[in-house]
């Protein structure tokens, strides 16, 4: 009886946790526009992909201690990390290391999305955030992935985002301004 109650603890423990995280990554809850931690609505939308990466991949996370929440619309930017993601997943074949980094420079909260696949090569880098543009598989992906992140954030939050490819590597730098008083 007692080994039954641990497990049903247990159990429990991980439905609270995994509906935690839900509600981060969906922000049911929240304003549209407000003070954002970049690095827990990446954590959130790690988890939502969790069954996604498998034991195939190794994900290292390299947050620094200084980021500053920024203005944001959480929601939005919970769909750009998973479209990032998600494509690194697929790049990898489920197989590799998937590193996410959060720093902040002056002027922005940047955060890296790193994959070991094979990398772009330069003509598709120079369409990936085209609208309908997919190397994947018919039925794989809609091509719009890379174009929902680049208008969340560029037209919505005015940063940048960019892509830095060589084979075993690619980098997804997303820049996203700091607030003005911080």
């Amino acid at each position: 009886m007692e080994v039954l109650l641990s497990e049903l603890k247990e159990a429990t423990e991980r439905v609270s946790g995994l509906v935690a995280a839900m509600k981060s990554y969906a922000q049911l809850d929240r304003a549209s526009l407000q003070s954002v931690d970049v690095a827990e609505g990446i954590d959130s939308t790690l988890v939502m992909l969790g069954q996604k990466l498998g034991d195939g991949v190794t994900v290292i996370r390299d947050d620094a201690a200084d980021v500053p929440p920024i203005e944001a619309h959480p929601a939005e930017l919970n769909q750009v990390w998973t479209n990032i993601i998600d494509n690194a997943i697929d790049a990898m074949d489920g197989h590799g290391t998937l590193r996410v980094s959060t720093r902040a420079n002056p002027e922005y909260v940047v955060v890296e999305i790193a994959d070991t696949g094979p990398g772009m090569p330069a003509e598709v880098q120079a369409r990936a955030f085209e609208a309908f543009y997919t190397t994947k598989d018919v039925g794989k992906g809609t091509g719009l992935g890379l174009d929902i992140a680049r208008r969340i954030i560029v037209e919505r939050h005015h940063g940048q985002i960019t892509i830095d490819s060589q084979p075993g590597e690619t980098i997804i730098r997303v820049q996203l301004p700091r607030p003005a008083d911080r």
